[in-house]
């Protein structure tokens, strides 16, 4: 208890002393500039070595953009320049290596797609002398990107990584040069200070995908197989003996990890309801047994150094472990940080140190390295330097009913220093759709609450913070109940006297910009503009991709159907073939790398506005992804979109 108090205190102190600080030197003008919400954060991710002496951080330090590594005091040991590289993650490799993870768009030809994101592992000396060097790049038999990533273990007294690999087929018998193959992966351990690759598992055979676990002695654990053509699978322990077997139609079986132990093998797979369960069966075999049934989680925690799962986070945001030391240990730091949105993000194996990333009201993102050995938490970096707490928009979860009397819930954040009533208001659907918005510090979201918006994030149906009932309300709902959920958040708003229904946009990216295009397309008369970054703008395109780029597969095709509902109604809740509707001015915005909904649905969505001759605008982002990976085109994505609203829907 005495560590909690200690936490508390801390914690309490230090917000209490940057409220003062930013708040005497706070920026003169009402609004900061949009680039201290659309740039990348100041500090964007962290982890923690195994023994707790070092630290990674991913940062912007003065205009660049770097890995910078901390020894215990803080000071830094080495700095590692990554530009506008595309970082997806990082993970330490013992206390002195470091595995950095990137994606790279390439263009392709002769394949179901014409462009892929492809996955690199790079390994990076931290306090010793040596290159950067990247997994697979001293095989010219294998791709140096990787196809699912398997984890880390020290295992026969050195540190090894696991990979799918790529292999390649030669090219001739007389050239020593490599041509493709397959894509299906093999699965490679690597000797990560020797950059040594050694093939421990096979491919599946053609028509198949596999998956496996990795035990902490970096043995094969589990192997899943499942027939891509008609969704049959079957489970194997380590001895390579079946299991277990069964049938999901769309495929959607997969493992989870090994139990808490690393007795059982968990595993998850679909009822005839659609509805997900987890499984848990020794390795060697019996009956399988249902695991954390009736227990909603909305993340796992893992032993990153077997691969067992050592706790969960419910869905009252509540931490839960297997080992009674680390729930009280867990306890304390959630109580510590009552009242923000809180991440446990990273800690040492005997959970002694854990990093902590908080977000939300007063609080624009703020990391922690807590010490639960002295019950004390250490400040180490602030994502959003120049927005100071009185800059921060109130964050607040709106409660309301759908129009068929759905009970579901949004994010809402107010303007600072606005009155709340009839303010003029952004509707902000989150992508997806199978995500949601929680109780956090949003850039998007906070950069229009700065120009006198109220915004609101909905979390229609279909949204993952409920139920999996929930989620699958939303099954066959585009443009139709999943829409009008968004619109009678709205509605209860101004029937509160929040908003003024009259002065509303809806913005939105992915699965979020095609509710934008639909809310002035499909439904009208409701919102004075649209701007829909990275939209879906016609859902029989869509299917067409997604079903192409699995060549033709079978469960691909009963996937999408399951998702979209049947394929005569698809036109009439499409924004593209509706254009002629359109009722407010639009804008798209699109990167053009983008790999997960082609740029080619803002194109021909303007050429179908543009025949309509209906008020539109296109903002191609050069060299960007669907993620919106870049600073320089985030920035001008939101300069855009702002602009767009301000000049439509003025705050003042």
């Amino acid at each position: 208890m005495g560590g909690y108090m200690q936490l508390s205190r801390f914690v309490a102190s230090l917000l209490a002393a940057i409220t003062l600080l930013v708040t005497s030197i706070a920026i003169a003008q009402s609004a900061p500039p949009l680039s201290a919400y659309g740039a990348l954060p100041e500090v964007e991710d962290a982890a923690i070595s195994p023994n707790g002496s070092n630290i990674a951080l991913l940062i912007t330090l003065k205009g660049e953009r770097q890995l910078l590594f901390l020894d215990e005091q803080m000071k830094a040991i080495r700095r590692f320049q990554v530009g506008d590289t595309k970082i997806r993650y990082f993970r330490w490799v013992g206390d002195d290596q470091l595995i950095l993870v990137t994606s790279q768009t390439e263009k392709l030809w002769g394949f179901t797609t014409n462009k892929a994101e492809f996955s690199v592992a790079r390994l990076i000396p931290v306090t010793y002398d040596g290159e950067v060097e990247t997994v697979f790049g001293r095989n010219r038999e294998l791709m140096d990107a990787f196809n699912g990533d398997y984890g880390v273990r020290f295992a026969d007294n050195r540190w090894t990584a696991f990979f799918g690999a790529i292999e390649l087929k030669k090219g001739s018998s007389f050239g020593n040069d490599f041509t493709w193959d397959h894509g299906r992966p093999f699965l490679y351990q690597v000797d990560t200070k020797e950059n040594r690759a050694k093939r421990i598992a096979s491919a599946p055979r053609e028509g198949m995908d596999r998956d496996w676990l990795v035990d902490g002695n970096g043995k094969v654990a589990a192997t899943l197989d499942v027939s891509m053509t008609n969704g049959d699978w079957h489970l194997s322990g380590p001895e390579g003996s079946t299991i277990a077997t069964g049938n999901e139609r769309n495929g959607r079986v997969g493992l989870v990890g090994l139990s808490h132990g690393g007795q059982n093998i968990v595993y998850a797979a679909r009822d005839s309801e659609n509805i997900a369960h987890w499984y848990e069966i020794p390795m060697s075999g019996g009956q399988p047994k249902p695991f954390l049934e009736d227990t909603d989680i909305k993340r796992l925690y893992f032993d990153k150094t077997n691969g067992q799962i050592a706790g969960y986070l419910n869905s009252d945001d509540e931490p839960v472990f297997a080992v009674e030391e680390l729930q009280k240990s867990a306890e304390k730091i959630k109580k510590a940080f009552a009242g923000f949105d809180m991440r446990m993000v990273d800690w040492t194996p005997d959970f002694k140190k854990v990093l902590v990333r908080t977000s939300g009201n007063l609080d624009s993102g703020s990391w922690f390295v807590v010490n639960l050995a002295t019950g004390k938490a250490d400040a180490i970096a602030y994502e959003r330097q120049t927005l100071g707490p009185k800059q921060v928009g109130t964050i607040s979860t709106f409660p309301f009913a759908a129009s068929d009397g759905l009970e579901m819930d949004g994010i809402l954040t107010l303007p600072p220093g606005r009155e709340a009533k009839n303010l003029p208001v952004v509707l902000l659907p989150h992508g997806g759709p199978h995500s949601s918005d929680r109780l956090q510090f949003d850039w998007w979201a906070q950069a229009f609450a700065s120009r006198g918006y109220a915004v609101f994030q909905p979390n229609f149906r279909g949204s993952t913070n409920r139920s999996q009932a929930f989620k699958l309300a939303g099954y066959g709902e585009w443009g139709r109940k999943m829409q009008t959920d968004i619109s009678d958040g709205l509605a209860e708003l101004a029937k509160q006297g929040l908003v003024d229904p009259k002065r509303a946009c809806i913005v939105g990216a992915s699965y979020g910009g095609y509710t934008a295009l639909a809310g002035v397309t499909v439904q009208q008369d409701l919102y004075r503009c649209a701007v829909a970054v990275a939209p879906v703008s016609d859902i029989r395109a869509m299917y067409n991709e997604d079903y192409r780029a699995s060549g033709g597969l079978r469960i691909t095709k009963s996937s999408l159907l399951d998702q979209l509902g049947p394929k005569e109604r698809w036109d009439e809740v499409s924004p593209r073939r509706l254009a002629q509707r359109a009722n407010a001015p639009v804008l798209l915005i699109h990167g053009l790398d983008d790999t997960v909904v082609p740029y080619s649905h803002s194109h021909k969505m303007a050429d179908a506005l543009r025949d309509a001759g209906k008020p539109f605008e296109l903002v191609t982002l050069q060299g960007e992804d669907h993620w919106l990976s870049l600073s320089s085109t985030r920035l001008q994505m939101l300069e855009a979109a702002v602009g767009f609203v301000e000049k439509h829907n003025p705050a003042d």
